[in-house]
């Protein structure tokens, strides 16, 4: 059974139950990637930026005998934001090939119809059953991503020390906890508008002005996800110069997310990235001693950033692939074959 779900509302076993789906798809399709916790889960599935609205349906097996609610075998969620509709769908391994993807993308793709919206799009990681079915139905791939990983267990801390004094002169580096000060606010903002030009269509858009930036932030504490910001600063005229940004999850602790890292372009050839990616990993030891691995995604064609982080540490991954497809021929081609 696929009904409309409400994580706000949802009972804790539900929650609990979307979970051990989660981890057994995880555990099927990314067996290295360490399993997701209950802690703000909820959060996680509800809490949006402003303006933007997540709408969900699950699978749903059917009731026990003693009456005991039947187990959540799927999931899926369209966040409608801008343009575009993004789906996030999960089918428990046990369970795929049965139509029941098929069923939960068809009425998450009928409801961003009805609601006004012409195209979806997908993240989906390169190497997993998720590649054939999404293409199968139409998809197109349209964007592809390098996903990196870094054992921290593996680092060398005093190469990354000399990185972190590395900076040129006249700029200075600082590390801010939870965000950056209200008074950066503006000039983090123009930094990281750097980027305006380059998102290629990514589904996960960045915020160039600040009272956005500043509701991005609160969505992340919100949602569990604590943000930790390093900063080069222009000492001549206080700008920022270059930033990095990585998020640790209360839902995956001992793996933090990599975010935006950007130089802006005037301030560039000073040794700013290496610095400040440096600073990020030496005050995440101590700020975060759970954390275990960062990952981070880059596009193929940023060849300076991944020489970067090669040299901080990082291993390429899996390839992580942007998908779309035209809304209406995909509800047609889902209905046809009901």
């Amino acid at each position: 059974m696929v009904r409309e779900w409400d994580p706000r509302t949802a009972s804790s076993a539900e929650i609990a139950s979307l979970l051990d789906t989660l981890n057994a798809v995880l555990a099927a399709d990314l067996p290295q990637d360490p399993p997701w916790r209950a802690n703000s889960l909820r959060e996680y599935l509800s809490e949006v930026m402003p303006g933007e609205r997540r709408i969900s349906w699950i699978a749903q097996e059917d009731p026990a005998p003693d009456g005991a609610p039947g187990a959540i075998v799927g999931h899926v969620h369209v966040l409608l934001l801008g343009g575009i509709g993004v789906l996030e769908v999960l089918t428990h391994p046990a369970r795929r090939r049965t139509g029941i993807g098929r069923e939960l993308v068809r009425v998450a793709a009928r409801r961003a119809w009805d609601e006004g919206f012409q195209s979806i799009g997908v993240e989906v990681v390169g190497d997993t059953p998720a590649v054939a079915f999404y293409e199968a139905l139409g998809f197109t791939r349209e964007y592809v991503e390098t996903r990196s990983v870094l054992d921290l267990g593996a680092v060398d801390w005093p190469a990354l020390t000399e990185m972190d004094t590395g900076v040129g002169a006249g700029y200075h580096v600082e590390f801010c906890p939870g965000g950056p000060p209200d008074e950066l606010i503006e000039a983090y903002a123009r930094a990281k508008a750097e980027v305006r030009d380059m998102d290629d269509g990514e589904l996960r858009p960045s915020s160039y002005d600040p009272e956005r930036l500043r509701d991005s932030l609160a969505t992340l504490h919100r949602r569990g996800m604590k943000p930790y910001i390093v900063l080069a600063l222009h000492e001549q005229s206080g700008e920022v110069a270059g930033l990095t940004e990585v998020v640790v999850p209360a839902q995956h602790p001992t793996r933090a997310d990599q975010y935006d890292t950007i130089v802006v372009r005037d301030h560039r050839g000073h040794g700013i990235d290496r610095a400040i990616k440096a600073r990020m990993l030496l005050e995440l030891r101590s700020a975060e001693p759970e954390v275990a691995e960062v990952q981070t995604w880059n596009a193929q064609a940023n060849e300076s950033m991944l020489k970067v982080n090669a040299e901080l540490g990082y291993r390429p991954d899996r390839d992580w692939c942007e998908y779309s497809v035209d809304v209406a021929e995909l509800v047609h081609r889902l209905d046809s074959h009901r």
